[in-house]
This record gives C-alpha cells, sequence and structure tokens, in this order.
C-alpha cells in the first residue's frame, strides 16, 4: 500500500485545504514577505530615482560637464578616406569622383541661399577679429545668431568655379577646420618659441595659423608650393566660442582650404598639418589632435 506521505503529492503542496497553505505559506506569511519585498525595492527605486535627479541637478543643458573623452581641438579634414590616404590617377576620373563629391556635398553646407535669414545669421567681416560677445552659456540671451562664412574666400578650392577641386589638374585641394567643442576659445599663440621657424610669418592677431610640411625626411622637396585659403589663412577668432547645438543651432565652423600645387607626381607623399595656438596641444596617442597626416598619391601614368 503507498505510504500515507505521499497523500496528495505536488498538489497538496501548490493547495494545502487542512492547513490553510499555498506553496507552504499562510496568507498571512504571504502577506508579510510580500510586503517586504514591495518596500525593500520601493526604497531602492526611490534612491535610484533620487539619485538621478541630483545629477540632473549639477548638469548644464548647454555644456558637456566632462569634455576629456576629446582634448581639444581636433583637427580633420575634408575628402576624408581610409587611413587617411588619398590616391587617384589623373588619367581616370572615377578614381577621384569619390573625392570631389565629399567636398561638393560639405561645400554644399556653405551655400549662399543657406546663409541670408538676418534672424540666423550675421555678418562677422572678411578679416579677423576678437571673440564674438554672445554672452554667457548660462544666460537668458536665447538663441545664438551663426556667422556666415562666404565660401568664396576658399579661392578655387571653393568649388564655385572648379566643381573638380583641383583633382583634374593634379592640384588637389583639401577643406580643413577645427573641431566644435562647447565654449571652446582657441588663443592665438603669444610667442614663437613652440612655432617652426618657417611657420612663423603666418602668426597674426586674432588668428589660429595652420602650417603644413613633409612628415618624412625623404619626401623634403617633393611637396611643393602649398597655397592657404580662408579668412585670415587660418581661422579667426570671431567665430568662437561655439555655444552647442540648442543655442547655436546655425553655427557654420570658419574653414581653410589648401591646395597643393606642385606635388611629385607617382610617388607617395606624407604631409602633417598643424595648427599652433596657446591652449592647443598634440597627442602621440591621438593623430588628429591639433594635428593631422595624410598621404597622398598623384599618378600620371
Amino acid at each position: 500500500m503507498p505510504s500515507k506521505q505521499d497523500d496528495g503529492g505536488w498538489k497538496k503542496f501548490v493547495w494545502d485545504s487542512e492547513k490553510g497553505e499555498l506553496l507552504g505559506r499562510t496568507g498571512g506569511s504571504w502577506f508579510k514577505i510580500v510586503s517586504f519585498y514591495v518596500v525593500f525595492y520601493g526604497c531602492l527605486a526611490g534612491i535610484f530615482i533620487g539619485t538621478i535627479q541630483a545629477l540632473l541637478l549639477t548638469l548644464s543643458n548647454y555644456k558637456p560637464t566632462w569634455q576629456d573623452r576629446v582634448s581639444p581641438p581636433g583637427l580633420s579634414h575634408t575628402p576624408r578616406s581610409f587611413k587617411s590616404e588619398v590616391s587617384y590617377n589623373l588619367n581616370d576620373m572615377e578614381t577621384y569622383l569619390p573625392y570631389t563629391k565629399a567636398l561638393r556635398e560639405f561645400m554644399a553646407k556653405y551655400d549662399e541661399e543657406l546663409q541670408r535669414d538676418q534672424m540666423k545669421f550675421e555678418e562677422c567681416g572678411d578679416e579677423p577679429a576678437e571673440y564674438k560677445n554672445r554672452g554667457d552659456l548660462e544666460s537668458d540671451v536665447g538663441i545664438r545668431k551663426a556667422c556666415r562664412f562666404s565660401k568664396s574666400v576658399l579661392g578655387p578650392c571653393s568649388g564655385i568655379e572648379d566643381r573638380e577641386f583641383g583633382f583634374k589638374e593634379g592640384k588637389p585641394c583639401l577643406v580643413v577646420k577645427l573641431n566644435r567643442i562647447v565654449n571652446f576659445r582657441p588663443k592665438p599663440p603669444t610667442s614663437n618659441e613652440s612655432i617652426p621657424e618657417e611657420a612663423q610669418p603666418k602668426v597674426q592677431p586674432n588668428v589660429i595659423p595652420i602650417y603644413c610640411t613633409n612628415k618624412r625626411e625623404e619626401d623634403a622637396g617633393k611637396i611643393g608650393e602649398i597655397k592657404y585659403y580662408g579668412i585670415g589663412a587660418g581661422f579667426p577668432m570671431q567665430y568662437y566660442p561655439y555655444y552647442g547645438k540648442l543655442l547655436h543651432p546655425q553655427y557654420l565652423q570658419p574653414l581653410v582650404a589648401l591646395q597643393f600645387t606642385n606635388l611629385t607626381m607617382n610617388t607617395e607623399l606624407r604631409i602633417e598639418c598643424k595648427v599652433y595656438g596657446d591652449n592647443i596641444d598634440y597627442s602621440e596617442k591621438d593623430r588628429y589632435q591639433g594635428r593631422f597626416d595624410i598621404k597622398l598619391t598623384i599618378n600620371s601614368l
């Protein structure tokens, strides 16, 4: 005969009518344990929400509290390519079409018809000037106007007359910009101590100068003349600071165009470009911090 201990089996464990237990607990026991976990997890949720709210009170709507992931400023160029290599054949348009297409798309943001709104844009002059005072980040000034930037100052690299940006003639252009950093005010160099002698003539008031030269010793004499186009041939101060997407939605970065007018053909050339300023540093770990280097190869065979 089956043991009395087996009477009911698992069914009795689920509901024991004699003891009034559900899954081994009485109603009072279930009420106590459910109440405990409701209070316990409610307190955890309250602590979590309170911590998040306290953290949000310390954050600005307009400026990142921490900007340590990107050391200011980054220097970047268009067109960009895999491993910063620009290589094409003069006799094959398809090889340089991706570069010219990237430049046309980038420069489209600087079309004059997009900058005509007087409520969003203002004239800041065609000569380098001091910082444009647009108030503090946390002030109640609201949306800031953006400086107009006419791409015509980029000369033959503007894309207005030459839609190939010099690539067809073997005189390619690069368009360079300093990356946007909220409330960053680049400081022009106040001395020539940290600037190469050949770059010192480019130093002038209210401009962050840029200078390019050969990266490798064996490329000396192969780069030829580099022409610089833009306001002051550098990055003028009146375009800074940048107030972020909320307060400066129409902001246009000032640009500098580089045109390589006499590169040695059929040779890979390494070129390094740097900007110079009192608060601009460089890092071996970040090849775009305050500088960049690029490989240029123009084949004519």
